[in-house]
């Protein structure tokens, strides 16, 4: 992690010790009772169909399955819930702490390497040791009170199931079609339409993503929305996605914080992240005065508390880090509650007014080598279907976190956004005795997910230092044992991820052949920052039923050119069958690189084919890492040539059937005066990619060199916001005219698309009724 000084660099060490925290961060979870179910729980009964929806709780079913002191646990046995394993941790801690007698060690020695606020830590640890007991009258008392009323939390009362089906959900598709008369009156300010000349049919679906790469994704992501706003184009987008750092930009943009408008978005952080999100004396003080200590732990209290067997690590503490910094106003008085909660985004959708976002995280589907040993150790052999479960590649599970639904393209399945933290069986959420099940996960918890680029595999993090172990005299040996043993390291997170509840638990024969078993037996789910998959959020947009016809991408992911995240959704595309998709997009590659990774894709699983284009990937990441990096320069300009990108570029993709054809032709980048590629009736999904490049005009920031755009840095100083948005306002004002043409050749194509399919079907409608009619037909 980037830090700047002495102070700040132990501030994160410390925060951790205060709160108990360990790399290991399942260290809340009790194993002993890890088959215990959640308390008092009563699964809701209904015939095993499809669909789970319009299903009613009644309390006098014969059928309702019995509670048993098996499948259940009480609350009132402390010693196996999660919430006494943290306090009494914490109650360790605390005792620690204020165990030294700090006024003399700070006077005698401390003064010398420590800052002051050391001196003032037995405090706050004790004042908040005294507000998360579970006591009368304590904070914690008061937030668990509150987690069961339903005045304040109205779903605790509703009924969460799991959706199975393939298909949009039914309030995305509400959503849609209100969406479009927005998206069609902004098109048409956009490309100075007469609004009564404009066909909504016509109108393109827009979506428009962000990158990765933590608070630099943030604020340049605010700053390229801002300008798009501002040119009218952000309007007249349906969707917005994110990972990482981009989905913190969505949330503050649906938040009463940035209130809709990425001008106050910037100004709030100008006001926050000046300070580390883990210097103690401002995150302490936030945890130990209301109203900020409720508002950030009512999150981990309702989780530790309502679950026994929830975990508590690492994740959990980032989220509560990054809310303390981000969704607190400058006002601290001003925190809106109703900023915790992802489903009250909802509020924003009603009349289709807003861009729907897209959250995005991924689930790592590891191969089981304990069962390879146990058998080899029984056996003396290892059987052949062990050994070809273990050649199966670790792979990625995408979910898809909206205000409406987490879904999982990959199960078909999905769940109610507010149902995010209950426990599910049989696709029925649970209840506990009262009839009342936990409130909705909360937004910093959310957050940590999806930023904690942290819990990387083993293989992630070589690979940020391998470029300097391979430069150093005498470790080439080195660089290659631990290369060797790649396939090993791609399965280890020495940070585990967080948890939530599992909603596939006793779903096995209902969701598809190809998910793996793990998912059916796991009572929670692990998930992590999406960047680990892709630092795009291309996979969601694809979708099928959301159609979309334009994505504008704004990257500024760290390893721009090293990693080509627009070619790595050539192999979804191809196994999901999406068709129009740019083969090739990207930064340039050997064409035969591509047709490994398309090949690849011909695999027979979504699984298989993942583990294959890694193969694929991991040869061209082999030949990157040789090439020099004048590509990404100070100076480039427009005059680039196809070995290069400048700062906008264009790529079209083509429906067009290819029977028999061997060869996977990449798409060429459209030239800037080549609209007629983007007219022609074959084409297909448009891509539109601003790379976040240094620019001339902009002097003293650089992506590649600054270090204060290092990913894990967590201090911006107005100063440097100012320069970050800066070179993301001109880079998107170079392409901002090519943008233009591009939405209107797309919006003319699909007008004509449309009057000639018109016309068509006028024509067949008159041939009929002049066969049946025939000399009597006018």
């Amino acid at each position: 992690m980037f830090l700047r000084s002495a102070p700040k660099r132990i501030s994160l060490a410390v925060v951790s010790s205060a709160v108990g925290l360990t790399l290991h961060s399942r260290f809340i979870r009790n194993d002993s009772s890890s088959n215990a179910q959640w308390p008092q729980t009563r699964p809701l009964v209904g015939s095993r169909s499809k669909e789970f929806n319009g299903q009613k709780k009644d309390d006098g079913d014969e059928n309702a399955v019995e509670r048993t002191n098996e499948d259940s646990t009480s609350l009132k046995d402390d010693d196996s819930a999660a919430w006494a394993a943290f306090s009494s941790r914490f109650a360790s801690i605390r005792k620690s702490v204020t165990s030294i007698y700090w006024p003399d060690f700070v006077g005698k020695i401390a003064d010398q390497i420590l800052p002051e606020w050391v001196q003032a830590l037995p405090d706050y640890v004790t004042k908040l040791q005294r507000e998360i007991e579970m006591a009368p009258g304590s904070l914690a008392e008061e937030i668990w009170q509150d987690a069961q009323d339903s005045d304040l939390h109205p779903n605790i009362k509703a009924h969460a199931q799991v959706r199975i089906s393939k298909d949009l959900c039914p309030d995305e598709l509400a959503f849609i079609d209100k969406r479009k008369r927005y998206t069609a009156q902004a098109l048409a300010r956009y490309l100075d339409i007469p609004e009564a000349e404009l066909d909504p049919r016509d109108v393109p679906t827009i979506a428009m993503c962000g990158s990765g790469g933590g608070l630099r994704a943030l604020v340049a992501g605010a700053s390229s929305f801002l300008s798009s706003q501002e040119a009218g184009l952000f309007d007249c987008a349906t969707y917005t996605a994110g990972v990482s750092g981009s989905c913190w930009l969505q949330t503050l943009y649906f938040s009463s914080l940035g209130a809709r408008r990425h001008g106050s978005i910037i100004d709030h952080l100008k006001r926050r992240i000046g300070v580390h999100i883990a210097y103690p004396p401002s995150f302490l003080e936030l945890l130990t005065r209301a109203p900020t200590n409720k508002y950030l732990l009512s999150g981990p209290i309702e989780k530790l508390k309502g679950d026994p067997n929830a975990s508590f690590g690492l994740v959990d503490v980032y989220g509560v880090l990054l809310a303390s910094r981000l969704l607190v106003p400058r006002d601290e008085l001003g925190v809106d509650d109703r900023d915790l909660k992802l489903s009250n985004q909802r509020t924003y959708l009603t009349e289709g007014a807003n861009p729907l976002p897209i959250y995005t995280a991924v689930r790592h589907e590891i191969p089981i080598e304990e069962q390879k040993a146990d058998d080899k150790k029984t056996t003396g052999r290892v059987p052949h279907a062990v050994k070809e479960e273990a050649k199966k590649e670790a792979w990625f599970q995408w979910f898809e976190f909206t205000p409406y639904e987490l879904f999982c393209e990959e199960w078909d399945a999905g769940i109610p956004s507010w149902g995010i933290g209950r426990h599910f069986s049989q696709g029925r959420g649970l209840f506990n005795e009262r009839d009342l099940a936990l409130p909705e996960l909360g937004m910093p918890f959310m957050m940590g997910v999806w930023g904690s680029a942290f819990c990387a595999t083993l293989a992630h993090y070589y690979k940020e230092v391998r470029p300097i172990v391979k430069g150093l005299i005498g470790f080439a040996g080195i660089d290659d044992l631990i290369e060797g043993k790649n396939d090993d390291l791609v399965k280890v997170h020495p940070i585990d991820p967080g948890s939530i509840p599992n909603y596939a638990l006793g779903l096995e024969g209902l969701l598809p052949a190809t998910c793996p078993k793990s998912i059916f037996q796991d009572k929670y789910l692990e998930l992590m920052d999406a960047g680990m998959s892709n630092n795009l959020p291309l996979y969601p947009l694809l979708r099928k039923g959301r159609d979309v016809d334009i994505i504008v991408c704004f990257d500024a992911s760290a390893d721009i050119k090293q990693e080509n995240w627009l070619s790595a959704a050539d192999g979804y595309a191809k196994q999901r069958g999406i068709k129009g998709w740019p083969v090739g997009a990207g930064w340039p590659k050997e064409e035969d690189d591509t047709k490994k990774e398309l090949d690849a894709a011909d695999a027979a699983t979504a699984q298989e084919a993942a583990g294959r284009i890694a193969d694929a990937r991991e040869e061209q990441r082999e030949k990157s890492e040789n090439e020099t990096q004048k590509a990404i320069d100070k100076g480039r300009n427009q005059n680039q040539n196809d070995s290069d990108l400048s700062y906008c570029n264009v790529w079209v993709g083509t429906t067009m059937e290819r029977e028999g054809d061997t060869e996977h032709p990449q798409s060429k980048r459209v030239d800037k005066d080549a609209d007629w590629q983007l007219l022609a009736p074959d084409a297909g999904i448009t891509v539109v990619y601003f790379p976040f490049l240094p620019n001339p005009k902009v002097d003293g920031v650089d992506p590649n060199t600054s270090p204060y755009l290092s990913t894990w840095n967590f201090i911006y100083t107005p100063e440097e916001i100012d320069k970050v948005v800066s070179l993301a306002r001109v880079n998107f004002e170079a392409g901002e005219a090519q943008t233009k043409r591009t939405v209107r050749a797309v919006y003319e194509r699909k007008k004509a698309r449309r009057i000639e399919a018109e016309e068509k079907d006028k024509w067949r409608r008159w041939r009929n009724n002049w066969r049946e009619h025939g000399d009597h037909f006018q």
